[in-house]
């Protein structure tokens, strides 16, 4: 049957044949109208840039944070630096060992005195011919006259005296102001002359001490 079918299709005419297949041909050679519309719209859109839009807002910019300047660039003078360092604060043994020998030697000096002293016990423990501690160097024998039995005074803790060779000491432990004395590792009173004294390099006398190196 499906023989038959296929042997029963034919057309009218040739012209009817001929007209089919040149329909045919003319769809696959001619674009489509919407195929020239595609290609039209493709030439013919435009690419307009997004216009900024401008916020009128405040701009805050964090500044960097200030500190505080250093005590020692602050002070106009050591006695201004005396009384801007903190003493309230603990001592360790050693800074207490410092500033008894700052109070006992030389409490009677000028703060300069006072500060040459501490340097000469700092100096001391830095030199290898000497104790390297602040205590070793002040409990060394027969080397401070104010130590008796291996012992230091009694001191007046509330005295006006000892917040001063507290400072002192700690002025000079952190190297915030120079001292005079320089690196001296001895020192004597001016009214005294030791025969060791002959033997060393002089480096300041301030008020009534002299100092050596």
């Amino acid at each position: 049957m499906t023989v038959a079918a296929i042997a029963g299709l034919s057309f009218s005419s040739a012209d009817g044949a001929g007209a089919i297949a040149q329909e045919i041909d003319s769809e696959a050679v001619a674009p489509s109208a919407s195929a020239e519309f595609d290609q039209t719209a493709a030439e013919t859109i435009e690419i307009v840039p997004e216009q900024p839009v401008f916020v009128s807002a405040e701009v805050v910019q964090p500044l960097p944070e200030t500190t505080a300047a250093p005590i020692e660039q602050q002070a106009s003078s050591l006695r201004d630096l005396v009384r801007r360092v903190d003493t309230d604060t603990q001592m360790s043994e050693q800074m207490r060992c410092l500033a008894g020998a700052v109070y006992f030697e030389s409490r009677g000096e000028p703060l300069a005195g006072q500060l040459a002293v501490a340097h000469v016990v700092i100096n001391r423990s830095e030199d290898r011919r000497f104790p390297a501690s602040y205590c070793g160097v002040v409990y060394q024998r027969a080397q401070f006259s104010f130590v008796k039995n291996g012992r230091m005074p009694r001191i007046r803790t509330g005295s006006a005296a000892w917040d001063r060779a507290k400072a002192i000491a700690r002025i000079a432990h952190e190297d915030l102001w120079d001292s005079e004395a320089g690196d001296a590792v001895y020192f004597h009173a001016k009214y005294v002359r030791p025969s060791w004294s002959r033997r060393k390099t002089r480096t300041a006398q301030i008020d009534t001490h002299i100092f050596y190196r």
